[in-house]
């Protein structure tokens, strides 16, 4: 008898390419401090990602608990 199939998860797949872009993330705002979005994108090079990824990335490190927005709207390492 074969065996059923995994459980559908509950989040959608993240690919290993948007964990990397999310550490990238991370390791900028450790070593440059906090950054405002648009200067944050230019230190990791965003302009060469493919579109959309930089804010997909964030979005994901803002939720995962990783960056999160000061009150001047800069982003920081929780």
């Amino acid at each position: 008898m074969p065996m059923p199939p995994p459980k559908a998860s509950t989040e959608g797949p993240r690919d290993r390419q948007v964990v990397h872009e999310m550490g990238q993330i991370v390791r900028a705002l450790q070593a440059r401090g906090p950054q405002q979005p648009a200067a944050l994108a230019q230190l990791v090079g965003a302009d060469y990602w493919e579109h959309g990824r930089f804010d997909r990335a964030l979005a994901l490190a803002v939720s995962d608990g990783l960056v999160h927005r000061t009150d001047d709207g800069a982003l920081a390492v929780a």
